[in-house]
């Protein structure tokens, strides 16, 4: 113990003594700091439970450990195609196991990520850094696994998109878009709605993949057009009242974002209030003094970047498509709202939890508020909650 505590520190290894415990059969336990705790257990396992896998990862060379993780990884794919209900494919699992940044599900693989965990531990404890060809391309100075880690991940997304077909090349840079895959991440909630029953997280997790969430089926109100893979047809189709419903949910959780922030807003305003027939409604949510005293006009709208007129250029840019869908309400609500003075802000998401420009500068002065009127001042949190709550509606829907 001694030796170790002497010798350990440069090399990163330290003595909790509060963690550990003496077996001994004998009085050697009197020679111990007392703050070590003396077990009566006639009999013991050193390391009886298992080893962790990140300190398997962080102490052992790749080539030492490969087949082993690889084995656990494959074990993980089982599981994981079990949970959903169906196999996966390889290309879709190429895309689970990359964070939620770049449109996985977080599920790490192991055996990629172990010479990540590896380098790292041997950077920061000093070992071998002056003859490792690999940290002194690196850098000179310690290295976190999280920038390794995301470095792997970048390439893999790259390998990933240059796979891709053209639709995927139009949904894989939404679902990798800021703050996009935050559904992933709620706290699950029945009483505040944020959840997803297991058929619900099933289909929410093939869809995010790109797995085929029909299978050939037919869409109940158009029997005669088959639901598309990537469920686009489904995801759009306006006939049913599908598509109201998730507006009108989605207009709900933003009008609670104002009445919380103390901001007076109302639904569904602008009908009868010019000359003429006008019944048009450009506002889903009215707020009487937003910018500078001036109303502001917000109509929500979900657009989808595998529409046809929007796939290539989707594929190339992303947020594409919620450009489009907001010029689509400038031109359609700028006219009224400026004879009423009101100020048209659409709020544009894609199917794939991709908000549009104006939208996310609407969420940040909400984040901004909300804050301010919480026990905790933390904009960033308020703003990622915000986005958690919206897109989880938008799944769910």
């Amino acid at each position: 113990m001694h030796l170790i505590d002497e010798l350990g520190p440069p090399f990163g290894i330290f003595i909790n003594l509060a963690k550990c415990e003496l077996f001994s059969h004998n009085e050697l336990s009197s020679t111990f700091p007392m703050m070590v705790k003396n077990s009566q257990v006639p009999h013991f396992e050193i390391l009886g439970a298992p080893i962790g896998l990140v300190h398997v990862a962080q102490t052992t060379p790749l080539h030492l450990a490969f087949g082993s993780l690889e084995s656990i990884d494959s074990d993980v794919r089982m599981c994981f195609s079990n949970c959903v209900a169906t196999d996966i494919s390889d290309v879709a699992w190429k895309q689970a196991p990359l964070g939620l940044s770049y449109d996985g599900l977080g599920l790490r693989s192991i055996s990629h990520h172990s010479c990540a965990a590896y380098i790292a531990s041997l950077s920061f404890s000093g070992l071998g850094s002056a003859d490792n060809p690999h940290l002194v391309r690196l850098s000179a100075s310690p290295i976190p696994q999280r920038i390794l880690s995301q470095r792997l991940d970048n390439h893999s997304f790259g390998l990933v998109i240059a796979a891709a077909t053209d639709a995927d090349k139009a949904r894989l840079p939404s679902t990798s878009a800021p703050h996009a895959a935050s559904w992933l991440s709620v706290v699950p909630s029945v009483g505040f709605g944020l959840h997803l029953d297991p058929n619900e997280l099933q289909i929410a997790v093939k869809w995010w993949l790109g797995l085929d969430t029909f299978r050939g089926s037919s869409c109940a109100l158009c029997s005669d057009v088959a639901l598309d893979p990537l469920g686009h047809h489904a995801a759009t189709y306006r006939r049913g009242g599908d598509v109201i419903i998730r507006h009108n949910r989605l207009r709900d959780v933003f009008l609670s974002f104002c009445h919380q922030a103390h901001i007076a807003a109302r639904l569904e305003a602008g009908s009868g209030l010019t000359p003429g027939l006008d019944h048009t409604r450009p506002a889903d949510v009215l707020v009487r003094d937003w910018a500078q005293g001036k109303p502001a006009a917000f109509d929500i709208t979900v657009t989808s970047p595998l529409t046809p007129a929007i796939l290539a250029e989707a594929s190339r840019r992303v947020g594409a498509a919620a450009e489009a869908a907001e010029n689509r309400k400038h031109t359609a609500n700028d006219p009224k709202c400026a004879e009423l003075g009101w100020r048209c802000v659409p709020l544009a998401v894609e199917t794939y939890c991709n908000w549009g420009e104006e939208a996310r500068r609407t969420f940040t002065l909400l984040a901004t508020r909300l804050a301010f009127g919480s026990s905790s001042f933390c904009k960033a949190r308020v703003f990622s909650d915000m986005f958690g709550r919206l897109n989880i509606t938008l799944v769910r829907a």
